[in-house]
């Protein structure tokens, strides 16, 4: 009999080899080991990254479609906002709890010169200038100086602006009716075959993930958590909590198997641990939900790309709620009810507000101007960032994975799931 290891088990072994060799790397300061380590990792990275776009374009044109085969659509667009909102709020009271228990701010070693106010900080009119699309690829432009001072140009796309153009062409492919169905059908087609590239890259990620962690273990290693090790602490001990606990927890309450659904997402999980980035990850939560979890694509084509850009209970609640009281705390300055209330607030509609920008930093300071405290608190919290954006993370996309999974299934929308350790469809030749 033929031995294979489970999908999620050749994640998990990849991640082992890119852990050892990643060390391996950086105590005996192998550049070449280091250099391929991050060349394999990017190249993952990237791979994922210009999928996104036209998958996300066709999959919800595509479930709009769909959606009008389903009476209560309406009612699943309410009840996910109200899932969003619940475990968002359950993850900010966590996080204020264990930074009013913990105080990290009182035990932290950095010194306050290291604090520099970030130059990107959060505003709540970022929301509204980000549901306006530039074009109608949702992409932009930038320049910065490279080595040596050369001047390079990249282009970066907006994923909530992606979004907001493909509800609106697939709305209208609807509404004008029989002329509309030669489009909505080379958009099915189309999406068929991104599904397909994406099934060949799915099957990279084992490698993928392994190379990724390895060359955070490279560049960042673990010696600065030493300075900020009672928040480093306290920050992940609150992401475990909601990922252990809390959404096994409302699993549970809602009927389902906590080890099934771990089963399918993990390797989702384990993707966003390293890769650090929800978008990036975004293909992969897809498959798990639908094809592992079972989940309709008429929802979640919708769902899922829409929590990718604001379901985020790690950076979004847990962190800006703990990084809010240590700025608090190191600085002297007291918070009373009225600004836990306002934290929890912010963290609530915060997610929304940051839609399609770059990091927690921006939410960390959003957070902080609406309580007004310091900006520059944030900065002293950026030497540990890569290496707790690996836990937010991770927290997000099981967050992305969740409600929509949790909202299905108390719509009564979920058949019988493929096999959990099925590798993704690959086509047949001969």
């Amino acid at each position: 009999m033929r031995f294979r290891f489970s999908f999620g088990a050749q994640v998990f072994v990849g991640m082992a080899v890119g852990l050892l060799l990643g060390l391996l790397a950086r105590s005996q300061g192998l550049a070449g080991l280091a250099e391929g380590l991050r060349i394999v990792g990017e190249s993952f990275v990237q791979l994922l990254k210009v999928l996104v776009v036209p998958l996300v374009f066709t999959a919800i044109v595509a479930s709009i479609a769909a959606l009008r085969d389903l009476n209560n659509a309406a009612r699943l667009v309410a009840a996910t906002f109200i899932w969003f909102a619940i475990t968002a709020l359950i993850a900010v009271t966590i996080g204020l709890t264990l930074g009013t228990v913990l105080q990290p701010g009182l035990h932290a070693g950095v010194a306050a010169g290291s604090a520099v106010r970030p130059d990107t900080a959060g505003s709540w009119l970022d929301f509204l200038r980000g549901l306006i699309p530039s074009n109608i690829l949702g992409l932009s432009a930038s320049t910065s100086a490279g080595d040596g001072g050369a001047l390079k140009t990249g282009l970066s796309f907006n994923i909530l602006q992606i979004i907001v153009m493909a509800v609106a062409i697939g709305v209208a492919a609807v509404r004008v009716g029989d002329k509309g169905e030669s489009f909505l059908s080379f958009n099915a087609s189309a999406l068929a075959i991104f599904r397909r590239i994406l099934s060949w890259v799915i099957r990279l990620t084992p490698i993928g993930s392994g190379a990724l962690l390895g060359n955070a273990i490279v560049r960042y290693g673990w010696q600065s958590l030493s300075a900020l090790g009672s928040f480093a602490l306290a920050v992940y001990l609150g992401l475990g909590l909601v990922l252990f606990v809390v959404y096994p927890l409302l699993l549970l309450a809602n009927g389902m198997s906590p080890k099934r659904f771990y089963a399918a997402a993990w390797p989702a999980i384990q993707l966003g641990f390293v890769s650090r980035s929800s978008i990036a990850t975004l293909p992969v939560t897809e498959d798990a939900v639908e094809r592992r979890l079972g989940v309709p694509r008429a929802y979640s084509a919708f769902a899922v790309p829409f929590a990718a850009t604001t379901k985020m209970d790690g950076c979004a609640a847990i962190y800006p709620a703990i990084s809010a009281l240590f700025v608090a705390q190191y600085y002297g300055l007291p918070l009373h009810v009225g600004d836990y209330v306002l934290i929890v607030l912010v963290s609530v509609l915060g997610s929304a507000a940051t839609a399609g920008l770059t990091g927690a930093v921006v939410m960390l300071t959003l957070t902080l101007s609406t309580l007004g405290l310091p900006l520059e608190g944030a900065g002293l919290l950026l030497a540990i960032d890569p290496i707790l954006d690996m836990g937010r993370t991770a927290i997000n996309v099981a967050g992305q994975a969740l409600v929509p999974t949790i909202v299905a299934h108390r719509a009564g929308l979920i058949t019988d799931a493929p096999p959990v350790d099925r590798l993704p469809e690959v086509p047949q030749t001969g």
